[in-house]
């Protein structure tokens, strides 16, 4: 488990946090108030507002719209990188959907979905499953063709072929395509509730800012960093149990111990015959 990576990685974070504590102490700006202050009104919100019940609301609105978008994501990328004829036929489309911003479609599906959950999952998912497909897509491409050859020699069917042969082959760059998805995935949350929720974190934001209540708006921004790296870590931990193969290092080579040149008198011996030894 990757832990001890993890734990190193925190020292940064860990500095700006002192830093930022030691900065902001005492401070009078309206804008920019104390960060003991920012943490006590997250505490109190989580504990005694309704900001726990939204914390849950984004959380499963990114749960559910990543895991849609995996679903999709991969099935389709698997199917498109096998087959090389539906892969150059869809790389102009799928490089024109890439290329389209997902928050533009954030007032046409509020207007026609409504501004219940399903509309914020749809857009997550919308804006997901691109980096996911395109990064499967390119791991099939990757898998050398020894391997597809070897498996059609075998008379392997194409869904086995694709479970057994072909996913595990991709499946670095898929989970490499998840993690770009998951950062997507937080952008639009925030911003499909901004515009049109009356729940969530990104509608805490903006009652908050709203209501220029400072405190309570830094402290939802922070609550959303701290969201999206816990999911981050949780998603680098399920790499590391599905890629033990692909993360282990190479077994080390035990260097030979150098010999010592030894001098004549004592490496050679006159046997009786006169033949050194």
């Amino acid at each position: 488990m990757p832990w001890k990576p993890i734990l190193r990685g925190l020292w940064l974070p860990a500095l700006v946090f002192v830093v930022l504590l030691l900065s902001t102490a005492g401070s009078t700006s309206f804008y920019f108030p104390p960060l003991t202050e920012v943490l006590a009104s997250l505490w109190r919100e989580l504990l005694h507002g309704g900001l726990f019940g939204d914390l849950l609301f984004s959380l499963r609105n990114i749960l559910c719209g990543l895991a849609l978008a995996t679903v999709v994501g991969v099935g389709a990328g698997l199917v498109i990188g096998e087959i090389r004829t539906l892969r150059l036929a869809t790389g102009p489309l799928l490089d024109f959907a890439r290329a389209t911003p997902t928050v533009g479609f954030v007032p046409v599906i509020i207007l026609t979905l409504g501004i219940g959950s399903g509309p914020k999952i749809f857009l997550i998912f919308l804006g997901s499953v691109w980096p996911i497909l395109l990064n499967t897509v390119s791991g099939v491409e990757a898998i050398s063709p020894a391997v597809h050859e070897t498996s059609r020699g075998y008379r392997i069917p194409w869904p086995l072929r694709l479970r057994r042969v072909v996913l595990p082959g991709a499946l670095p760059q898929i989970l490499a395509g998840i993690r770009i998805a998951l950062s997507v995935a937080v952008v639009l949350m925030v911003v499909s509730e901004i515009y049109g929720s009356p729940v969530g974190l990104g509608n805490f934001i903006l009652q908050s800012g709203s209501s220029f209540h400072v405190a309570e708006t830094w402290a939802g921004t922070i609550l959303i960093g701290i969201l999206g790296y816990g999911l981050s870590v949780l998603l680098l931990l399920v790499e590391h149990r599905l890629l033990g193969w692909y993360h282990q290092r190479a077994p080390r080579v035990r260097s030979p111990r150098p010999v010592q040149a030894r001098s004549a008198d004592s490496t050679e011996s006159i046997k009786s015959n006169g033949v050194a030894v």
